[in-house]
């Protein structure tokens, strides 16, 4: 279950479906990422091919994960036990 954002934008779109704040273009496809993303249990429960699930490097982003939306565009999160948290949406490339 998404316990928290970290993108004040994404977390109003998952919670009342209002688009202001990510890109229109992506809505879709975020929907469904967000709904998988809440019933996941663990990282590789969000491995479908399409979304290129793989962890991030660096010391600040140890255990984070980010799967692909469009473009540079990722939402990252991190899994602490069962729940998932700091889930944002950014173009990190």
């Amino acid at each position: 279950m998404i316990k928290n954002f970290r993108h004040k934008g994404l977390e109003r779109f998952f919670k009342t479906g209002v688009i202001s704040g990510i890109q229109a273009k992506h809505a879709a496809k975020l929907r469904v990422q967000l709904t998988a993303l809440n019933v996941a249990k663990k990282p590789s429960d969000m491995s479908a091919p399409s979304w290129k699930l793989h962890p991030l490097k660096g010391e600040a982003l140890k255990g984070h994960w980010a799967i692909s939306v469009n473009g540079n565009w990722r939402l990252t999160f991190k899994f602490e036990d069962e729940d998932v948290i700091l889930v944002d949406y950014q173009d990190y490339h």
